[in-house]
This record gives C-alpha cells, structure tokens and sequence, in this order.
C-alpha cells in the first residue's frame, strides 16, 4: 500500500515587523523558534520523543542564526536529546522546502513522524550579514553573466515593465493584501501562537495596516531607482515601492507531518495530504518569475489543471510577482492569496512558507475546497510549488 504524508496541524508565531522595535525583536531567534516548536507538540498531543527528524528553513544562518538553528531550538524546547534536527536554505522558499523534504522522506519510508519548519528574525540578523562584505558569485557565474545579477527589487521592475502592470495595479493590489490581511485575522487566529515578550502580549501579526489606502500607497517613491539601472535597463517604470513590496518581518512556523496510518494509529487526526512537488529553475535575472514554470509543471505532473484547484498561495514578495502569474496562469484573483500575503504580513524569509501553507489550510478549510496549490519564488531564479489536498 502506498505511503501517504498528512499534515496534522501548522502553528506560528505572530509576525513582527523586522526592526529594533518590531514586536518580536526582543526574543532570541533560538527562543522564537523553540516556542512554536512547544506549541506544536502542545497542541497536536504528540510525545516529542516519537518525531524523526525537525527540517527547518533558515536563510541567514550567521550570528543568532548560525550553526543548526534546527537543533538549538529543538534542545531549547526541551525535546529528547535523541530527536536530530537539520537546517536548510532555500533562499525563499526555505520552509516550504523543509515541508516538501520532510512529506518526501514520509512518502518515501525514511520517516513516520517528521516535522517541518522555519524561522528567521530579521531585526536580528540582517540580509547579507553572511555574506561578511565578499564576493558571494565568483569569477565563473560573473563571466556567464558579465553584464550582472540585479537586486530583487530591479527584478520587480522588470517584471512589471514586461507584464505592462502599471503603477495603479501595483498599488490596488497592495491595498487588496492590507484589506484582506485585516478582515482575516478572526480566521487565521487559530494558527497563532500567542508570545509573552518583555512582559507583553503578542498575539496578532503586526504588519497588516487597516488605514492604509491607495492614495497613501500612491505617494511612496519608487524603492530601488539608480541612474546604473536605468541605463541598462530603459524599459523600467520605476513602478516599485516600498509599499507594493514584501515587509522585513520576524516570524517563526512549524508543522508536524505524519505517515496517514501512523497518524490513525496514534490518534492524531489530519488536516490535508501533501500530494504533489515541484521545484525550478528560471532566468536569475528576471529573478522571479520560477513561480509561473512551477505552478505549470506541478499541474501536469499532478495531473491536475489549474482550473481544478480551489485557491492558491502565491507569496507576495512583490505585487508584481503575483499579477504577473496570475496573467500567465489565468486564475480568478479571488481565489489567490484571499487572507491576504506578505505585502500586508510581512515575509520572515526562512518562515513564510509554513505561513503560507497555514493559510492555504484555513482557505480550504473556509471555502469547503479540496486542492490548495502553494509557490513561492526564490533568489538566483528559483521556485518551488506544492499540492495539498484537504481530507
């Protein structure tokens, strides 16, 4: 009989906002981490000692972050010593990969009992900080690409410049992520670990603005304008900003997967099934467009049109990463993202995709849908896409 992987249940923290005052800057990311980590085990019931493996999405796994973040967080949360831990990075995309290998391992017989997870503090430890100032391409990828790889924020541009999305798109659909974030919160609620944090309460994501407006989003400047740039490349609008964009956020999330029978056989019951894979590469320069080749291959492989699957979590790393998939996928906006994504949440790198892939849930869950499809583009032009189907 084949082997099925089940999500039992995905928890997370509160999102805060990735600066020296952000609502979660306080914690240690160890300490963050291990704390939905407890949660999880708390909530599902499971013995700790029983999970085989915790993957876990990281991005810049320097200082705070450095060396197995995994493992630490699991010691931190008072697990048996004997429950190992490995951390990976998937630029973006690090979590959802950590859940794609750990329901791999699961289908594949490595595991019964896994869970799958990410976290990543931004107001702690900066993008690029392990980069430590040096030359992180070298001289072979240069040569390949003499004229230069580009900032993520110039690749937000070229897409919009390519797809046509003007300004006003860019910004409505902001607005739309702000809005639907807000009137969210009630639904997605359950997911949310609350946080003791210096003495306070955290228990609501802190990104999400109910006063924002599209007038307000139309008087930010454009976030990633330079004369170099607009030289090499005179077809950009300069369209970006920072309100169109992604928030640099703290956050943490972890999900516990199982083996469906070992799942029955322990009590536990499951909230979906984790049905399909893909991962791809695309142009590095255009950076973030892997999403469209992703949600197309895993389609096919899964047999499965998009016409098929009831909503979708496409990250919002940018505006127009989403409404340029949309474009080329032809998906209905309101089954996209509709609790809202990271430009209204905020985008923990190593951990959205847990929040995503919670969300997913909820959506299904709310809208009686059985297929959820999740993609998330990554830095150097990658992404990946996972099925899941609600039981």
């Amino acid at each position: 009989m084949a082997r099925r992987a089940v999500i039992v249940d995905v928890v997370r923290s509160p999102f805060g906002r990735g600066r020296a005052s952000g609502a979660l800057a306080a914690l240690h990311p160890v300490d963050l981490y291990a704390r939905v980590l407890q949660a999880l085990v708390a909530r599902t019931g499971v013995d700790p000692a029983l999970v085989e493996d915790v993957i876990t999405g990281c991005v810049i796994q320097v200082g705070e972050q450095a060396a197995n973040i995994g493992r630490q967080a699991v010691l931190a949360a008072g697990f048996p010593e004997t429950v190992p831990a490995v951390t990976l990075d998937r630029k973006c995309g690090s979590a959802q990969q950590a859940m794609d290998f750990a329901a791999q391992g699961v289908i594949a017989g490595a595991y019964d009992l896994v869970i799958a997870g990410g976290v990543e503090m931004m107001s702690r430890v900066e993008m690029k900080s392990n980069r430590m100032g040096r030359d992180n391409l070298g001289p072979m990828l240069h040569a390949r690409y003499p004229e230069g790889l580009v900032h993520q924020g110039i690749s937000a541009e070229l897409i919009a410049a390519k797809w046509d999305l003007s300004r006003e798109e860019l910004d409505e659909y902001a607005f739309r992520s702000h809005q639907h974030a807000v009137s969210a919160r009630g639904i997605v609620a359950p997911d949310i670990v609350a946080l003791e944090v210096d003495g306070r309460t955290v228990d609501m994501d802190e990104g999400p603005r109910p006063d924002t407006s599209p007038e307000r989003l139309a008087d930010l400047s454009p976030a990633f304008h330079s004369d170099a740039m607009a030289a090499r490349f005179p077809e950009i609008g300069w369209r970006v900003t920072a309100g169109n964009a992604s928030q640099v956020t703290d956050g943490a999330g972890a999900m516990l997967i199982a083996e469906e029978s070992v799942a029955a056989r322990l009590g536990l019951t499951p909230r979906a099934a984790v049905s399909g894979f893909a991962v791809t590469g695309d142009d590095p320069v255009m950076m973030l467009t892997g999403v469209i080749p992703a949600t197309r291959k895993l389609s096919a492989r899964c047999g499965h049109p998009v016409e098929e699957i009831d909503v979708f979590e496409v990250n919002e790393a940018f505006a127009s990463v989403v409404l340029a998939w949309q474009r080329e996928l032809r998906v209905p906006l309101e089954r996209v993202n509709i609790f809202g994504g990271a430009i209204a949440l905020g985008h923990p790198v190593g951990a959205s995709g847990i929040r995503l892939t919670g969300n997913l849930l909820r959506a299904l869950e709310e809208t009686d849908g059985r297929f959820g499809l999740q993609t998330m583009c990554e830095s150097g032009g990658m992404a990946n896409a996972t099925l899941i189907e609600r039981l």
